[in-house]
């Protein structure tokens, strides 16, 4: 595994390379105390994780994590900075964690043993769906676009439902919560569907969903799901959860529950 950290102070930099010296899946690691020096290595060398400062000169670190992620998608970000405002723009790259300074070595040690693990992951998977925080789904490291909202959330509700086949009028009832489902609402809910099969076929990832008389599920064994990682046991995964699940949706407000309470009772 190999692992980059940009920091422009040194005294930062030598820190972090040499806790992620000391991890025993850490084949190479190297630091920089330039941002445009770190770009440059790594168009040549490409790396796992990249471990990153955000206040920096010239290059900040959130577009140093954007410009790595268009050249090599599959590098995991972690951010480990001073200032605790930069997150909510930080998580605009998909970073793997965010850690705030000082830091300490076993808890640096976690997140990088998140962050690696989430490196091998997504260099194994054409597809990939984001559960923890946001619900994204990205093909190839490359996050897709849908092109209406409640197409997305419907894909999202399935995705929560592992695998189980969900009739139209239940996955109405879970999106649209006390709306009447009525003669428009069905013709409202077949758009959102059709859209959203449409968009995974312009992407080239149709299979992933499946519907058979009225009935749709998604096909587990063609991605992989942080949420179906961590109920498997990835110790990884488990660490890598913040207590966050698709926040978007009210709807899974129960699967996060479950998933604190098994955090919890691993830890």
């Amino acid at each position: 595994m190999r692992i980059i950290c940009v920091d422009d102070e040194p005294l930062a930099v030598e820190y972090t390379v040499g806790q992620c010296r000391l991890l025993s899946q850490v084949s190479e690691v190297k630091g920089f105390t330039s941002a445009q020096e770190a770009l440059d290595d790594l168009m040549i060398h490409p790396a796992d994780v990249a471990i990153l400062d955000i206040n920096m000169p010239q290059i900040d670190g959130i577009t140093l994590a954007a410009r790595i992620k268009e050249a090599h998608p599959q590098t995991a970000i972690l951010f480990l900075t001073a200032y605790k405002e930069y997150a909510f723009d930080a998580y605009s790259v998909h970073p793997t964690g965010y850690l705030l300074k000082p830091v300490s070595q076993e808890k640096l040690a976690s997140e990088l043993r998140c962050a690696c693990g989430a490196a091998r992951r997504s260099s194994h998977a054409h597809v990939h769906i984001k559960t923890f925080g946001a619900f994204d789904v990205y093909v190839d490291d490359r996050p897709i676009s849908f092109k209406l909202a409640r197409s997305k959330e419907i894909l999202a509700y399935l995705v929560d439902k592992q695998g189980s086949g969900v009739t139209r009028a239940e996955l109405f009832a879970a999106v649209w919560e006390d709306r009447l489902y009525d003669r428009k609402m069905q013709k409202q809910l077949d758009t959102y569907i059709r859209t959203l099969r449409e968009t995974l076929q312009e992407y080239g990832i149709g299979q992933i969903l499946e519907m058979e008389k009225g009935v749709l599920r998604v096909k587990p064994d063609t991605f992989v799901c942080d949420a179906y990682l961590f109920y498997s046991g990835d110790s990884d995964t488990i660490n890598a959860y913040r207590g966050e699940y698709m926040s978007s949706y009210s709807w899974a407000n129960m699967t996060e529950a479950i998933l604190s309470w098994r955090t919890n009772t691993t830890i």
